[in-house]
């Protein structure tokens, strides 16, 4: 017998906004396969009202237009997966629908299965004919926010975060101080997932662990600027179509990278401050002979947007 090589799920911790998503659909573009997304947030032991665990491969197959031998080969992600922790300390033993069960389920998913897709979508019945999709080769990636997760491991390591991490007298070694959630990949331990509330089972299935960082008002930046698709770039096309110019001065892409940081959106907030921000403009502009430039000024994001 041939050697098989076994796939490395990936686990992806990281605050909202930074990329984790983003990172996991342009991996799969990259690698021409079919991506698929899903919230573990509204997945269900089979049995209870939501969604089933199988449908996440019913959307891959979907998004491979049926092509089973592609959909084998493609990329799941499941996005909030520290959602369905469950051990966490304000845990209720009543409710299990989407923890523990749900990670059970989610197992043997994640391990390989073959999966029975009803082909026109909708609920399964005795009598129709399925479509067979093994698991084995998809690759899985899992992503979170884990907050708390950075003290777990603080404290497995006996360190305690003081002051400006400075190390008091008789005390631990201080932790070097860092951003809330910011943790080094190195540092967790398959221990510190199963602490959170992650089963042991489930963390084996995940052997690659990377953690994404809060993004700086540098980054932000060069998010409303760089991209081919990037807000600035979407706006100042849009305006041209009614002849006017937009022009942003670089102090108020910082403010406006600024108030999006405060709000601690990342970059996912970028989009809802610049709508804010350009509503009038963008009700004035059609039709509007006398308007030819429109500068963004600090004064003009901090009037809107403070």
């Amino acid at each position: 017998m041939g050697k098989q090589i076994e796939k490395s799920n990936i686990l992806l911790i990281g605050p909202t906004g930074t990329g984790k998503t983003l990172l996991a659909k342009t991996l799969a573009k990259i690698l021409g396969v079919p991506f698929a997304i899903g919230d573990a947030t509204v997945l269900t032991q089979a049995g209870y009202v939501g969604e089933d665990v199988e449908n996440l491969v019913r959307y891959l197959l979907q998004n491979a237009d049926g092509n089973v031998e592609l959909a084998k080969r493609g990329i799941i992600y499941v996005d909030e997966i520290d959602k369905i922790a469950s051990k966490t300390d304000n845990v209720s033993i009543t409710r299990d629908v989407g923890g523990e069960g749900v990670q059970q389920t989610l197992l043997k998913l994640v391990e390989g299965t073959v999966c029975r897709i009803p082909p026109k979508g909708g609920r399964k019945h005795p009598d129709q004919e399925y479509i067979e999709v093994d698991t084995s080769n998809i690759l899985f990636i899992c992503g979170g926010a884990f907050v708390g997760l950075d003290k777990i491991v603080a404290e497995r390591k006996g360190k305690h975060a003081i002051g400006f991490g400075a190390a008091q007298s008789g005390e631990a070694e201080s932790l070097p101080l860092q951003k809330e959630n910011e943790i080094n990949p190195q540092d967790i331990r398959p221990e510190d997932l199963v602490k959170f509330g992650l089963i042991p089972e489930f963390t084996g299935r995940l052997p690659v662990i990377t953690s994404l960082k809060d993004l700086s008002e540098d980054d932000l930046v060069r998010v409303l600027t760089e991209p081919k698709n990037s807000l600035v770039k979407q706006y100042q096309k849009l305006l041209a179509m009614d002849g006017v110019e937009l022009v942003f001065e670089p102090k108020a892409l910082k403010e406006l990278a600024k108030i999006a940081l405060a709000r601690k959106t990342g970059a996912r907030g970028l989009r809802a401050e610049m709508e804010r921000l350009m509503m009038d403009v963008m009700y004035e502009a059609p039709g509007n002979a006398k308007m030819k430039k429109v500068v963004v000024t600090p004064k003009m994001i901090q009037e809107k947007l403070g």
